[in-house]
């Protein structure tokens, strides 16, 4: 198993969240905020198996809004091996 920490701006987090639903992997969402300009930022935790991570990444990767500069980072994305998942 795997955790997906995924931190987007606001912007993205309705779309990102919207798309991994659809392909039927389940997305808590946190508000959060971080960075020089404290920003509004959206985190998601995603629990899943390990074969879905890449397309979880591919979907998160896809959906996001672009950016004219491609320097500007939008994002981080962690991938965190869970010993123990419990879905109650």
């Amino acid at each position: 198993m795997k955790l997906i920490i995924a931190i987007v701006p606001d912007i993205d987090s309705d779309p990102v969240s919207h798309a991994l639903t659809s392909s039927g992997l389940r997305v808590t969402y946190i508000a959060s905020t971080g960075g020089f300009l404290r920003r509004g930022h959206s985190t998601l935790l995603i629990g899943l198996e390990d074969e879905k991570v890449e397309q979880a990444l591919e979907i998160i990767r896809k959906t996001r809004a672009g950016t004219v500069d491609p320097n500007v980072k939008r994002g981080v994305i962690f991938v965190l091996k869970v010993d123990q998942y419990i879905h109650f």
